[in-house]
């Protein structure tokens, strides 16, 4: 990335960052039950976590497809999605943001994303933003990995992809490999926790 998109990209998140954010007063902790859910994809068909055929897990990304933070970070979501969905844990990405306010998140306006940006995975459409409440995500991207567990799926990580936005080379933590990886091998994540940066949710003003 050259030095004017970084800092072409820097002004943009500073002003996502600048948006009004809905506190988030609740939401999953490390350890909790995470609820299913049925939303609509771009293709139409609705998809939910207990519906995904031999999901061991899954990496609920909270997104959208205006925040420069998740387009800096969209083709290392599709690299996640194609080295750990064979292995059981496939990224569901949701948005969860209010197309009213926000007119470049509009389902339609997600339809064309997902097809620019050739998904691998499915980009649901939190519409009613009951999904992100329950949860608890604040930004996008907001990373949750949960793992299924004698039926139930339970929060394992919470927080950001690795430490780099800027730049995908000079990433030093890769939080949610490293999540995933532990899991996979039976230990304890290292991190569990860990600060999403990104743009605040834009919430329906009903919510706030």
């Amino acid at each position: 990335m050259n030095k004017k998109s970084t800092f072409a990209l820097t002004l943009l998140a500073m002003f996502c960052l600048s948006l009004t954010a809905h506190a988030q007063d609740s939401g999953y902790q490390i350890g909790d039950e995470a609820m299913d859910f049925t939303l609509t994809n771009v293709d139409g068909s609705q998809v939910s976590l207990s519906g995904m055929e031999n999901a061991r897990g899954a990496f609920v990304i909270f997104s959208c497809n205006t925040c420069p933070y998740v387009k800096a970070y969209e083709d290392r979501m599709i690299q996640l999605h194609e080295k750990y969905a064979p292995q059981g844990y496939p990224v569901i990405a949701i948005n969860p943001n209010d197309a009213q306010l926000s007119p470049g998140d509009s389902f339609e306006a997600m339809k064309k994303r997902a097809e620019e940006k050739d998904f691998p995975f499915p980009y649901l459409h939190d519409q009613t933003q009951e999904v992100i409440k329950a949860y608890g995500g604040s930004r996008t991207p907001h990373v949750y990995l949960v793992n299924k567990e004698s039926g139930k799926y339970i929060v394992r990580y919470i927080g950001a992809i690795d430490n780099n936005y800027q730049d995908a080379s000079a990433v030093t933590k890769h939080y949610a490999e490293d999540a995933v990886e532990a899991v996979l091998k039976g230990q304890n994540v290292p991190e569990t926790t860990t600060k999403a940066i990104g743009c605040s949710i834009k919430w329906t003003r009903n919510s706030e």
